[in-house]
């Protein structure tokens, strides 16, 4: 018979279809969508000490500021 299209999850960027295991994981938005949205936010790594790094991204960029405070600007 096919696949019903009305049982599909829509992106809720674009309103395209994509597959209802994405949606199962937690997803919202189609892969093209969400790849754009993840190299939107700028990622990296900051040492902390001799061993431990801590992940930080563009989202918490207050946190970047405060780890140097000899740095002003």
């Amino acid at each position: 018979m096919g696949h019903n299209r009305r049982l599909k999850p829509r992106c809720s960027i674009c309103a395209d279809t994509y597959s209802a295991k994405r949606a199962n994981a937690g997803y919202h938005i189609c892969m093209p969508c969400g790849e754009k949205a993840a190299r939107a936010v700028k990622h990296a790594s900051l040492p902390l000490s001799k061993s431990n790094y801590y992940y930080v991204s563009s989202n918490n960029l207050d946190f970047i500021k405060q780890t140097n405070p000899k740095r002003t600007t």
